[in-house]
């Protein structure tokens, strides 16, 4: 894969997200090993499986753009990572056209959606939250054709 092994691209990514919480204010790292376990469960390659271990950090400000840039990870896992990176005023068009021209990424999002829209997950949630993350996940897996 690289010089960063996959246990190294795990601590990475839990270091970064380390204190962080989700939108129901469980530890941020569930998400990103519930992601990476989903990607190795869909048959992802080791590079998937990085960048879903990855897949948050930049858009989430936790590792900047220069870390990704210059980075021990092979040109694709740093695509798949950029690619997943939605910018603040980006629209979902935009992102999901680059998630499908991207190779290996849109599983990924497989991975991240599946989790996103766990039940026990969106459970967690207020009613109003759940409602617009809902339909935000629909539309996203509509564009994506999952």
């Amino acid at each position: 894969m690289s010089a960063l092994s996959l246990a190294d691209v795990e601590r990475v990514a839990r270091t970064a997200h380390s204190g962080r919480t989700d939108k129901s204010g469980r530890p941020y790292a569930e998400h990103i090993a519930a992601v990476a376990e989903g990607v190795r469960e869909r048959g992802g390659s080791d590079e998937q499986i990085a960048a879903g271990w990855l897949h948050d950090t930049v858009e989430d400000g936790v590792l900047s753009l220069a870390w990704l840039q210059t980075a021990e990870l092979s040109p694709s896992v740093k695509d798949m990572v950029l690619a997943l990176t939605r910018g603040a005023d980006e629209d979902l068009e935009s992102y999901t056209r680059r998630i499908l021209a991207t190779p290996g990424a849109l599983l990924v999002k497989e991975a991240d959606l599946a989790h996103n829209t766990n039940p026990a997950r969106l459970a967690a949630l207020d009613e109003e939250t759940r409602a617009r993350l809902t339909a935000k996940y629909a539309r996203t897996r509509e564009l994506l054709g999952l």
